[in-house]
């Protein structure tokens, strides 16, 4: 004789943890303030289901926010709400602006930021990756001399690797280029990691040199014009100008340090 299944099944005492195993997360956590909800509020199945789903979807986008945060590297920034558009004698505030609506991402344009130290270069770049990451893209945020020391690898098949992982975010920035002189073997990676991306993802690249200078940050490279020509081809390029913010800054602080001591 074949039985039939109850209608009316026993309680679970394993639902918490069934639940996180089949991805349940949100829920499971929750889960007697959520039962205790639906049954004060007498929630029909289709609430509760729909109510389910609100949950877990808002909490799986905020997982994947702070993982893509994680793997972002931006690490800590101010916000352009702090940011002195007075200070820089010369700034192009339409382009920066233009830049934080990320328009150029979708289009696989570059953004080049040079000037000066103690400009603010880095902060809008830090911005607009943050920006990015809170849009939904994947972005990863190096120095000039993290990324070029990273693809220094001891076998061709680690440096393949590696080159294919610069390529995929959808935003890379190359943080302060120019500040340190590297050989011509480094111009030859920094090119393969910009051309991989050539007219696929954009970049965004500070740094502190105009592009006539860039023989001596890589001296004896012969690959500098390629380079450029591929980097600056889809690309906004800004230029910053005026005397370092952190300067000003410090010399601010000391004299209101002197003038408590009086």
């Amino acid at each position: 004789m074949t039985s039939v299944a109850s209608t009316h099944p026993n309680p679970n005492n394993e639902l918490g943890p069934q639940l996180h195993q089949l991805g349940f997360r949100a829920i499971a956590q929750s889960l007697d303030d959520f039962l205790a909800r639906a049954t004060k509020s007498q929630w029909s199945a289709r609430i509760i289901l729909e109510e389910i789903a609100r949950i877990e979807g808002h909490d799986r986008a905020q997982r994947s926010l702070d993982r893509r945060l994680q793997c972002s590297r931006i690490g800590r920034f101010k916000p352009m709400a702090d940011f002195d558009w007075n200070w820089p004698t010369t700034i192009e505030r339409d382009t920066i602006g233009r830049a934080l609506t990320l328009d150029f991402i979708p289009e696989a344009r570059n953004l080049i930021l040079i000037g000066a130290n103690g400009l603010g270069k880095t902060m809008i770049a830090k911005n607009i990756a943050h920006a990015a990451v809170l849009a939904g893209y994947s972005v990863l945020f190096r120095t000039a001399s993290e990324l070029l020391d990273d693809l220094q690898c001891d076998s061709p098949h680690r440096l393949r690797l590696k080159l294919k992982a610069y390529a995929r975010p959808e935003l890379l920035c190359i943080d302060e280029c120019g500040y340190l002189a590297y050989d011509n073997h480094a111009a030859d990676l920094l090119y393969e990691v910009v051309n991989r991306r050539y007219e696929h993802r954009s970049i965004l690249l500070t740094t502190n040199r105009g592009f006539t200078d860039w023989n001596q940050v890589f001296p004896n490279a012969t690959c500098i014009a390629t380079l450029l020509d591929r980097l600056t081809h889809h690309a906004d390029v800004t230029v910053l100008e005026g005397s370092s913010y952190r300067v000003h800054e410090s010399e601010r602080e000391a004299k209101q340090r002197r003038k408590k001591k009086k």
